[in-house]
């Protein structure tokens, strides 16, 4: 079976779509991922250098969070 140069294109572009870097999510999403992680009343949502970090509450004790550039959401001690 030979493949058309059509269908070779549109492998190449379905690949290039696989590998583009990640869009950052806005304020809204990123609460929203957040709380689908388990945490309640999210606020102080904040970009650093370390990530963007945020306050919560987690099984109803406040907690700190840091979510990094992969989107990994982590507790700060």
């Amino acid at each position: 079976m030979r493949t058309s140069t059509i269908d070779r294109a549109a492998l190449f572009v379905a690949l290039a779509a696989s590998f583009s870097p990640a869009r950052a999510l806005t304020q809204e999403e990123l609460v929203a991922k957040i709380q689908a992680a388990g945490y309640s009343q999210v606020k102080d949502v904040k970009s650093t250098a370390e990530g963007t970090t945020a306050k919560a509450l987690k099984d109803g004790k406040p907690v700190t969070l840091v979510v990094d550039s992969s989107g990994q959401i982590k507790e700060r001690n």
